[in-house]
């Protein structure tokens, strides 16, 4: 085969093309801190950044709905802690009211203290997280418990269902608390909570101690209804925190297995591109000499 000038001069540019083509893609590495900038560069790590970071995606996600559960269980056990300090004081009441050495002056005071926390009651049973009241189960639009300016309640409607979210794929919590079983009030009562009060207001008011005594036990069932609300709630609470352990778990593993597909080892792209340099600069020199030289050359 005869090898022309022609053809060691196109050799030689093709060949610097593609020298200079990966100087500048490890410069583009180093630059980025990736390795491909396009899918085109290599569909292999792309296809699988795709995926890995799909995987991030919905882990952060799922962190994001752990930490909206977190909110209604935090201001769910807080609302029932006071709620169980205002049936226990209620209780308290019912205790002192039963004694035959108070009158019925002493006896008035109670009630009007007893309305009073009736209405702190009411208040716990209609609170809000960021506009959503979380004692009415899925109805988290309406209010469970209407008050008039009287301070009496007209209306209870109370929504039981259990509001789920998914926390991590395919496992759902419940992030509510029954609220039912919470202001239902005695099961072997036919009133709610609240009716059950009244009634311990109207026993107050008539100076009825038989009927004061019996409300100790009816307040009993209230309060252990209340305790083995938080004792549930505390169950989810703990579940809901070994569902974040293994979330960050997952998320520091998806971060680094991207990581190991997508990002460049520095050192080693340094020396290759410090290895293309030379290889370079050596490639242009032996190109010069082997140029056949022009007229211009001899003239010097």
């Amino acid at each position: 085969m005869r090898i022309t000038q022609s053809m060691i001069s196109n050799n030689m540019l093709n060949n610097l093309s593609n020298s200079y083509s990966k100087m500048n893609t490890y410069m583009n590495q180093l630059s980025t801190g990736k390795k491909i900038n396009r899918p085109s560069d290599d569909p292999v790590i792309a296809m699988k950044g795709m995926s890995y970071r799909t995987e991030l995606k919905e882990v952060e996600q799922y962190q994001r709905n752990t930490n909206e559960v977190h909110n209604w269980m935090d201001n769910s056990d807080a609302a029932l802690d006071k709620a169980t300090q205002a049936l226990q004081k209620l209780r308290e009441l019912a205790v002192q009211a039963s004694n035959d050495t108070y009158d019925d002056g002493q006896r008035e005071d109670i009630m009007e203290e007893a309305e009073q926390l009736k209405e702190h009651l009411a208040d716990i049973a209609n609170t809000q997280v960021n506009g959503k009241y979380i004692f009415n189960g899925t109805n988290t639009d309406t209010k469970p418990v209407t008050i008039n300016e009287n301070g009496d309640i007209t209306k209870i409607a109370i929504n039981s269902d259990p509001v789920m979210i998914e926390v991590a794929n395919g496992t759902k919590l419940q992030a509510n608390v029954d609220a039912g079983s919470v202001f239902a009030g005695d099961p072997n009562s036919t009133g709610d909570l609240f009716g059950e009060i009244d009634s311990f207001i109207n026993a107050l008011d008539n100076n009825n101690r038989a009927a004061i005594e019996d409300h100790i036990k009816t307040l009993d069932v209230n309060i252990d209804n209340v305790v083995n609300a938080r004792a549930d709630l505390g169950a989810r609470m703990n579940r809901l925190e070994l569902i974040e352990n293994r979330l960050s778990e997952q998320e520091v593993i998806a971060t680094q297995t991207m990581s190991e597909n997508e990002d460049i080892d520095y050192e080693k792209v340094i020396t290759k591109l410090t290895s293309q340099e030379s290889v370079h600069r050596a490639a242009l020199s032996a190109g010069s000499r082997i140029i056949q030289p022009t007229l211009m050359d001899f003239l010097r």
